[in-house]
């Protein structure tokens, strides 16, 4: 299977201040840890801008970026993507994995019924969940050993402990 080259790290969600910086909504953590990437590729055109400064402001991220200088120029960024090369990141270790490469995975049952595939991963506080698109939507905990059995990237396939009436 292809990885993906680049990865989604987080969103310009506002300006913040007249004089060009913009307010980040992070996924990484810590969440102020996006602003050792760079360049950022921003948006699908994948506009390449370095972050010059910045640091946590409450629950998101604020950030001057090469050449925004005023407000006007940070509202024109607001709601583009933040993604980095794939490059960039760490290998996630072994049993570890980027959530970039879990979406589109096919998701099996261990008596062989393919679920679906996963569309998107979310965080829950106790541990990330699945969100598997097939007959019908399902919520799957991502937690090996209990219900995810296996994860095979080269195949493109998670084996779940999970009754396909749920």
């Amino acid at each position: 299977m292809e990885r993906t080259s680049r990865i989604l790290l987080g969103r310009i969600s506002g300006v913040h201040g007249v004089r060009g910086w913009v307010k980040v909504y992070s996924y990484t953590d810590p969440i102020a840890s996006i602003l050792d990437y760079r360049p950022w590729l921003l948006g699908e055109d994948q506009k390449a801008l370095e972050p010059l400064e910045g640091g946590r402001h409450g629950k998101t991220v604020i950030a001057r970026l090469e050449g925004v200088d005023d407000r006007e120029e940070a509202a024109a960024l607001s709601g583009l993507d933040i993604f980095v090369a794939r490059s960039q990141l760490p290998d996630p270790g072994e049993h570890r994995y980027y959530w970039a490469d879990l979406i589109g995975l096919k998701v099996v049952s261990e008596d062989g019924e393919v679920l679906g595939t996963i569309e998107e991963m979310m965080a829950t506080g106790a541990n990330d969940v699945m969100v598997v698109e097939g007959s019908r939507q399902r919520l799957i905990p991502f937690v090996r050993g209990q219900t995810v059995l296996k994860v095979d990237l080269d195949s493109a396939e998670v084996k779940v402990r999970w009754d396909s009436d749920f």
